[in-house]
């Protein structure tokens, strides 16, 4: 008899308790995936997220009190591998760039079709960046000369982010490059820092707009 695969733990956190019920009801249908907490606020996130320990966190943005990019922040700060999507209806520059540099894997917005929050939830599950069109359009704005976008990047360093736009974990890319996961991790903070940025998913959609894989 094949055994059933662990659902996927989901915590909600928005400040409108009809946007949570909604949510719950939508995620109940799915039988790969579990609400196992709600909270209202950030600072009620940052609290539960550390007894629950949920899979993949959905944050609303715009919240009274600690806001969705701050949480995320501390969030990311009690767990480095927390996976938080940011679940919202705002696309402006200033709350994009916010909440992917604190380190959100995802960006869907409210209006989005169920099956596209499903699917950002499992991408979000096993480590894979999921960003709303509207949302990588405002944070790949360009900030910089455009005709300067190398990023000062070693072909080494270039494979490790074509790996990590895909996906990979270090792990995987260590076997994948036959590189230690000590030597991936050292690649990876390098690539961060010259991108100037706090994540891999954030390296990945710079690495999409300025075709550097």
């Amino acid at each position: 008899m094949m055994q059933e695969s662990p659902r996927i733990r989901v915590m909600i956190v928005d400040d409108h308790h009809m946007v949570r019920e909604g949510l719950k009801v939508l995620l109940s249908t799915t039988a790969d995936l579990e609400v196992v907490g709600e909270a209202e606020d950030g600072a009620e996130a940052v609290r539960l997220y550390q007894d629950l320990l949920p899979d993949v966190v959905l944050m609303d943005i715009v919240m009274p009190g600690m806001d969705g990019a701050e949480a995320t922040a501390r969030l990311r700060e009690v767990d480095p591998n927390a996976s938080v999507i940011a679940l919202t209806s705002f696309v402006d520059e200033d709350h994009v760039k916010s909440t992917l540099n604190a380190g959100a894997i995802g960006y869907v917005l409210k209006d989005a079709r169920s099956e596209r929050l499903v699917l950002a939830i499992r991408d979000a599950f096993v480590g894979r960046g999921s960003i709303d069109s509207h949302a990588m359009q405002a944070f790949t704005a360009p900030d910089r000369d455009p005709h300067d976008t190398d990023w000062g990047l070693t072909p080494r360093e270039r494979e490790v982010l074509a790996l990590i736009s895909a996906g990979l974990s270090n792990k995987e890319i260590g076997q994948h490059l036959h590189l230690s996961t000590g030597t991936v991790r050292l690649h990876v903070s390098n690539i961060l820092a010259k991108l100037g940025v706090t994540n891999r998913t954030s390296a990945a959609m710079i690495a999409m707009r300025d075709h550097l894989t």
